[in-house]
Order: C-alpha cells, then sequence, then structure tokens
C-alpha cells in the first residue's frame, strides 16, 4: 500500500511503468497534457476502481494521473497481475472489459473532439450528469468549474466561460461557485 498527498502526480504519460494501481481510498484524476501546459481530462477514478492497466503490456504509461485528494492505493507488479489472472480466470474478462470500456470513450471522446464544436462537447458534458434540466427538475452540479469542463472538453477555459456567461443568460443554466445548475434543455445549437 502507499499512500499520496492530494495534488501529487502517481503516473505520468509516457514513463515506463508495469504496475497496475488499485485506489483503496481517495479520488484521482487521469490526463494528457501538451509542452505548452494544456490539458484533456480523461476521467475520473474513484476508490474501489484501478488504474495504470494500459502500461501491463509494457508499453509506456498513456496518461497521466494525478490526486485530487489524499489517496491510498494497492501497487500491485505485472507479475502478480498474471498470477492472479492465471488463478482467477475471471478476473481476466473483467480487465478485458474494463479495457474495452475505456478504449470506447477514448474513441467516444476522438469523434466529439472531431465531429462537433466545443458548444456541443460542452452541452454533451453536462447533459451527461443527470440528463437535461427541467423547471421541475434542475440538476445541479457540483464541485465543478470552468477549467475543469475545459479540461474534459479540449477547450479553453475562456471559450467554456463565454459560452456559460451565454447559457446562464439564455436561462439555460445558473452558474454559482464550483457550482452549476441545468434549469433547462440545453439548446441543440448555440
Amino acid at each position: 500500500l502507499r499512500s499520496y498527498a492530494k495534488n501529487t502526480i502517481i503516473v505520468s504519460e509516457g514513463d515506463a511503468g508495469d504496475t497496475l494501481f488499485v485506489l483503496t481510498k481517495g479520488h484521482v484524476r487521469v490526463f494528457a497534457s501538451d509542452l505548452d501546459g494544456r490539458e484533456i481530462t480523461f476521467g475520473h477514478i474513484h476508490a474501489g476502481d484501478y488504474f495504470g492497466e494500459m502500461s501491463l503490456d509494457g508499453g509506456p504509461r498513456s496518461a497521466s494521473v494525478v490526486t485530487l485528494e489524499s489517496c491510498t492505493c494497492a501497487v500491485v507488479t505485472r507479475a502478480a497481475v498474471r498470477d492472479h489472472l492465471d488463478q482467477e480466470p475471471g478476473f481476466a474478462m473483467d480487465l478485458v472489459a474494463q479495457v474495452i470500456r475505456r478504449a470506447r470513450n477514448a474513441t467516444e471522446s476522438a469523434r466529439s473532439m472531431a465531429l462537433m464544436d466545443v458548444y456541443g462537447r460542452v452541452s454533451v458534458l453536462l447533459e451527461s450528469y443527470g440528463g437535461p434540466g427541467s423547471p421541475e427538475q434542475p440538476i445541479e452540479i457540483t464541485a465543478i468549474t470552468h477549467q475543469d469542463i475545459a479540461s474534459r472538453v479540449g477547450a479553453s477555459r475562456e471559450m467554456v466561460s463565454r459560452l456559460l456567461k451565454d447559457l446562464e443568460k439564455g436561462g439555460y443554466i445558473q452558474l454559482g461557485i464550483k457550482r452549476l445548475t441545468l434549469l433547462n434543455k440545453l439548446p441543440a445549437n448555440w
């Protein structure tokens, strides 16, 4: 078991890796960045899930992972994973299913980046938190910032802030500090 403080990089994209991390406590963000410091967030992982499986083939890490709060991980070597796969073939199917889910998510992300404009990506992301809001059933999204949204959709924070302010003026959302409430179904185009 290893413990990590908040804002600690556990895995760095491009590094060699031969371990899988089982997150036993905490919450992490999986991301990639470029030389200019721009980032894209691939997802968040919570206690009970694992990450680092993509490097079990001996290749480099495909993304970086940072803690969002203090975390504890069980660090499992490639040899231990292989032994476990031999003893528990059902886990092999679970691991394959996890890799497939993550590949599908990556494919969907690439599709939206290539085929949707920034507004479309923001709209899909916001409504993924619980569907479209309505006056009778507003959807509150907490612990989210404009930068979080920008990192998830591959856009600048400034562009996301402009879109959100326009949506607020139109009565579709209400903005708060690290909070956003969907008040109405977002328009198809902006």
